[in-house]
């Protein structure tokens, strides 16, 4: 069930899908001596324009892998490379939406879509970008207005759009649609396809729900313990879904992965 792929073999534009190499990453937290490692020896590659939904119970580093692909926090061992290149700070290759919007509340859907954007961009250009990303996510007729204006589900809409501004090679999303109501994630979840399709790029998508990592995923990453009785989640398995995307939500063989996958999180009885 377990698939290693290759490294890519060119080294891709900032415009283009970026692969993302994970090498023996590890992280803990608390002072020396209470220590708890979350994460232990984790490695494995994503290739550019791959879609990994990672999975595993609460607590278990799901968001601190994401992070420390973002450059947002430091491991303890090991490193991230993305196109071959390490990760060390801020990196400007990556994008990040959370599972709450984040918008700044003074200003327009169109102003908070342009923070986004990257400092190079010419007025002009940055105009021209922002509204194409309204448009491509279905905001077109709302750019003046204000995150009170909106719903949730526009809210993160926005938040979408402005992530993608900045033309990135890795698209770091967690559980940004862990927030909204049913129909509303289904209709999200639809959106990433199309814009994934229409702007290509890597997504490290973190989620709790194994339906929507069966409906997104080229591969899933369930993160957990190995019976070594070691501390610290590391990679439990990683499974490839069968099928091109988008998928029927109800397609033959998705069945019995989910419950596979749902086994592996400790759910029984389903």
């Amino acid at each position: 069930m377990t698939t290693v792929l290759a490294p890519g073999s060119t080294r891709p534009s900032s415009k283009q899908a970026l692969g993302v190499r994970f090498a023996g990453l590890g992280r803990g937290f608390g002072p020396a001596q209470e220590r708890r490692t979350v994460l232990r020896d984790v490695s494995l590659e994503v290739q550019p324009g791959e879609i990994l939904a990672i999975l595993g119970t609460s607590g278990c580093g799901k968001s601190t892998l994401l992070r420390a692909a973002a450059g947002l926090d430091v491991p303890d061992t090991g490193e991230v490379l993305i196109d071959g290149t390490p990760v060390s700070g801020i990196d400007e290759r990556c994008a990040v939406a959370f599972q709450e919007p984040r918008l700044l509340p003074w200003h327009t859907l169109q102003a908070n879509v342009a923070i986004g954007l990257p400092k190079s961009s010419s007025a002009s250009a940055g105009k021209a970008k922002v509204l194409e990303l309204l448009t491509l996510v279905g905001l077109d007729g709302f750019a003046k207005h204000r995150p009170r204006e909106v719903s949730g589900g526009m809210a993160q809409r926005t938040s979408l759009a402005r992530a993608l501004a900045r033309n990135p090679g890795v698209l770091l999303l967690d559980e940004p649609f862990g927030a909204l109501d049913a129909l509303t994630r289904i209709r999200m979840q639809d959106l990433l396809l199309d814009v994934h399709r229409a702007q290509p790029t890597t997504v490290l998508l973190v989620t709790h729900d194994v339906d929507e990592a069966l409906q997104l995923a080229d591969r899933i990453l369930v993160l957990g313990r190995n019976d070594d009785g070691r501390e610290g989640s590391t990679v439990a398995e990683l499974v490839t879904v069968p099928g091109e995307r988008p998928r029927r939500r109800n397609a033959d063989g998705l069945g019995a992965l989910r419950s596979s996958l749902l086994s592996m999180l400790g759910v029984t009885g389903h």
